[in-house]
């Protein structure tokens, strides 16, 4: 079981324990620090999801995950685990078990889940990279409220070998930094892929969701994507809603659900583990989600697909704010964190159920904090989605 760290700056900036994995002596990422969270596989460790109970009865794995290998061969050391929300089921970055961990830019505030760890420890500065989940907005909500870099690959790109699943149909592997340009390399490294060699030559901005944000966030979003629409050929207002999909965050809800309970029904009913009040719901619900429920809710996820297959071709990106809202305060009632994981949904659920690329850039609203900037590319041009943050939107 994973050992819980002793002083308080990396106990509550989301590290749960050390370790000391060395990497090759070259390569594109020889010399930096990187940490993963509790769904990865480390060979002789328990990877425990977030819940003491899981990991209890569970033993330690036998091999890494394949991401936590390719990235030791390119080079990087392996220092430590973070802490998720359970079984990565919230984007709230809160544990009853291990605790919150820290927001650097927010100290009052959730930083966001479910890779909460791994967005509160590479904004302190801690590890230069690390790797989290993404299934819907598990790391791109805490990038957004830490403060840093996030992307989310093109679903199906990057091996979920030795990663504990949550809805195999919507979960990616992703990753973390401070800066554009390490968000790139580590791209390179878990993509397989050369750098790319051109820019998109359209944009397309979502106005509806930027009339959707939080208004002391609205001026900084709009002064950025302003400045970012001189980059490109075409500039493209449009409305999602008039896709018709409805709620995303909805869709999303049932999508989901029946993967998740299909994956730790039986286990939840055999163990009853402690669990944070508001995942045990999300569970109930998971159980009540019937085959006709399926049946509707794939066939309304076939229609963003294909909506978006034919928004966006290969040389076009999707512009939309990240998240909706401040990160709510640590102290906020389940009322309010629940209304703010509906608005965030409705932003963060459209690339997993569409299967797309998203990186997650942080824009300044103070001298202090920020905001996250989303763009959306179209399935498999990850390495293009990286290039234009790395040369359009990152001095890094």
């Amino acid at each position: 079981m994973a050992t819980e760290m002793t002083t308080a700056v990396k106990r509550f900036n989301g590290i749960i324990q050390q370790l000391e994995m060395s990497g090759a002596q070259e390569g594109p990422l020889a010399g930096l620090k990187f940490l993963a969270k509790d769904l990865f596989d480390v060979k002789g460790e328990v990877t425990g999801i977030g819940n003491p109970t899981y990991a209890k009865t569970h033993p330690a794995a036998k091999a890494n995950a394949a991401v936590i290998d390719k990235l030791l061969n390119a080079g990087a050391t392996l220092v430590g685990k973070t802490c998720t929300d359970e079984f990565a089921f919230s984007v709230d970055g809160i544990n009853i078990h291990f605790g919150t961990p820290n927001n650097p830019q927010y100290p009052d505030r959730i930083p966001g889940g479910s890779s909460s760890g791994s967005g509160s420890a590479v904004a302190a500065c801690l590890a230069d990279f690390a790797l989290g989940t993404d299934t819907g907005g598990s790391i791109r909500v805490p990038a957004s409220y830490c403060g840093c870099f996030g992307f989310r690959p093109s679903h199906g790109r990057v091996s979920l070998e030795g990663v504990a699943p949550l809805a195999p149909l919507l979960d990616t592997v992703g990753w973390i930094t401070k800066s554009g340009s390490l968000l790139e390399t580590c791209g390179v490294v878990l993509l397989d892929e050369k750098p790319a060699q051109h820019l998109p030559k359209k944009l397309f901005i979502a106005k509806d969701m930027f009339s959707e944000v939080a208004k002391e966030l609205r001026p900084s979003l709009e002064k950025a994507v302003e400045k970012l629409a001189e980059e490109f050929i075409a500039v493209e207002d449009i409305e999602l809603k008039r896709f018709g999909w409805g709620s995303l965050a909805a869709l999303y809800k049932v999508f989901q659900a029946k993967q998740a309970w299909e994956i730790y029904g039986a286990w939840l009913r055999e163990n009853n583990p402690s669990m944070c009040p508001s995942i045990k719901e999300r569970f109930e619900f998971t159980s009540t989600v019937t085959e006709n429920d399926w049946a509707a809710a794939k066939q309304s996820r076939d229609k963003v697909v294909n909506d978006m297959e034919q928004l966006l071709t290969s040389d076009a990106v999707l512009c939309m704010p990240t998240t909706a809202n401040l990160p709510p305060l640590v102290n906020a009632s389940d009322e309010v964190l629940l209304k703010n994981r509906i608005q965030n949904m409705n932003h963060t659920a459209l690339a997993p159920l569409s299967r797309l690329p998203e990186v997650c850039v942080p824009i300044s609203v103070t001298e202090k904090t920020t905001t996250g900037l989303s763009l959306l590319a179209s399935h498999g041009n990850d390495m293009m989605l990286l290039k234009v943050c790395r040369e359009l939107l990152s001095a890094g």
